[in-house]
């Protein structure tokens, strides 16, 4: 299971930011000279799910002021985030369709059942996880503030 001081699984994955070039694939390498937050999430329009994504897009300038990129995944395909989306006014980062869980495989966030669970991972811009969670029930998620520290202690600033 990944964990902190493993190298983060690259993945490429379609997705979209709700802008018109915004629909395309994106990788975890195309970062790489800067934390990324990695959000798994399990399902676009859920309560929590929705709570928790509209909570950091409106935190976005916690992450820009420490330079992290922020990324979401769920099984879902990318029609349905962009109808998610734009329900919610829009994301202020990509919204990632991983239809087959492999990446959620590769970073151990599958539950019994094969759903997602909600977890998240910071990696630090060499490609390094420096945190991870991963929630047993999932009915809350981390606050802003405790994503923004991981990424400070990760990037050293």
């Amino acid at each position: 299971m990944i964990g902190p001081g493993d190298p983060a699984p690259d993945f490429e994955l379609a997705g979209t930011d709700g802008t018109p070039g915004g629909r395309r694939g994106y990788s975890l390498r195309e970062f790489r000279g800067q934390p990324v937050v990695v959000v798994f999430y399990p399902a676009d329009s859920s309560p929590v799910c929705t709570k928790q994504l509209s909570t950091y897009s409106h935190d976005i300038g916690r992450f820009a002021e420490v330079g992290a990129q922020v990324l979401a995944i769920s099984p879902q395909l990318v029609a349905e985030h962009e109808r998610f989306a734009a329900a919610n006014g829009g994301f202020a980062f990509p919204l990632l369709a991983d239809e087959d869980k492999l990446v959620g495989r590769l970073y151990g966030i599958l539950g019994p059942l094969g759903f997602y669970r909600r977890s998240v991972f910071v990696v630090d811009p060499g490609g390094i996880v420096r945190y991870a969670h991963r929630s047993i029930a999932g009915l809350s998620f981390r606050p802003t503030a405790e994503l923004v520290e991981a990424v400070r202690n990760a990037s050293g600033t």
